[in-house]
């Protein structure tokens, strides 16, 4: 479990340092989109990674990675916006922004490890393949969630599909790292 632990942080390093240098570039932009365009958003991205694990021809010269860590930042951001509600303008300052993504990463991160706990990291097991079907299966659900107005009856709400969205782009990350070292 300890080297799920290092390949985590280093992955979950990686995107917040992505994260941070967007926001010097455009700033809090993201902040005027509804829950329902970051999802959206999320879902392009996780489409697309499904293509490429399908099609052979790839016309776009960015590959997976790429997209595993905008799924796992555009999460970070719903769950901020859930927090915080959409505001008309950008209203969030560099300091604060990584405040609120430290805050949600950190909840993420020890949610991962109490479930691989619990597994004992099945995940190592999966396929890329199978935990982007994970993620666009978390997609519909939030879909449907806010279709449904964000009630649910029986079921966990937005935010945890979320934090299993942004495990599983970690856990395909890590995968697909240790592919690139064999």
């Amino acid at each position: 479990m300890e080297l799920t632990r290092k390949e985590y942080q280093a992955i979950a390093s990686r995107c917040r340092s992505l994260f941070e240098k967007k926001m010097k570039d455009y700033g809090a932009a993201w902040r005027i989109l509804r829950l329902s365009s970051l999802t959206d958003q999320i879902f392009i991205k996780a489409q697309r990674i499904r293509s490429l694990q399908i099609n052979i021809e790839q016309k776009v010269d960015e590959g997976q990675e790429s997209e595993f860590i905008g799924i796992i930042n555009y999460s970070l951001m719903a769950l901020i916006q859930i927090e915080n509600g959409i505001a008309d303008q950008p209203d969030l300052n560099l300091k604060e922004a990584l405040m609120f993504y430290d805050k949600h990463q950190k909840i993420i991160f020890e949610l991962m490890l109490n479930k691989n706990h619990d597994y004992g990291e099945a995940w190592r097991e999966m396929r890329v393949s199978s935990l982007t079907d994970l993620i666009l299966q978390k997609l519909l659900r939030v879909k449907q969630i806010e279709d449904n107005k964000g009630k649910t009856i029986i079921s966990e709400g937005i935010d945890a599909n979320y934090h299993d969205m942004v495990n599983y782009s970690v856990f395909a990350l890590i995968h697909l790292n240790a592919y690139k070292s064999s």
